[in-house]
């Protein structure tokens, strides 16, 4: 039996990372001081789309594209800049933004209900 389980560890995320709504994230859309951060799978952003601008890091990679070090750093992601996470529903961007409180990031935020709480909203989706 798991210890912890993913329902647990969700919680504990959106116990210590900003969760902001739909309403609030598409009034950030075309903000120069922010940046949307797709960590859906690519099979997913593909069938779907993503949010306008939005630059994609899946999830299994997050760790590796926000570190200077890392040999696959992505130097779209500026931690000097807000930084608004999603994924398809709200989980895996919840745990993503508690990965980036813990590498240092200080300005980070995930959007509440996700993708899909973006696209019943009427938010722009963009095709890759």
């Amino acid at each position: 039996m798991l210890q912890r389980g993913f329902k647990q560890m969700v919680a504990e995320a959106n116990a210590v990372v900003e969760v902001i709504s739909v309403e609030d994230g598409l009034a950030l859309v075309g903000d120069d001081d922010v940046i949307f951060i797709d960590v859906r799978e690519t099979v997913e952003r593909g069938q779907s789309g993503g949010i306008p601008g939005s630059v994609h890091v899946p999830r299994g990679f997050l760790e590796f594209r926000v570190d200077p070090d890392s040999p696959m750093y992505d130097k779209a992601v500026d931690g000097g800049k807000r930084l608004v996470l999603y994924c398809a529903s709200g989980g895996r961007s919840a745990l993503a933004a508690k990965t980036l409180l813990d590498m240092g990031f200080a300005n980070v935020c995930h959007l509440g209900g996700g993708f899909g709480a973006w696209r019943q909203a009427g938010g722009q989706v963009e095709l890759d």
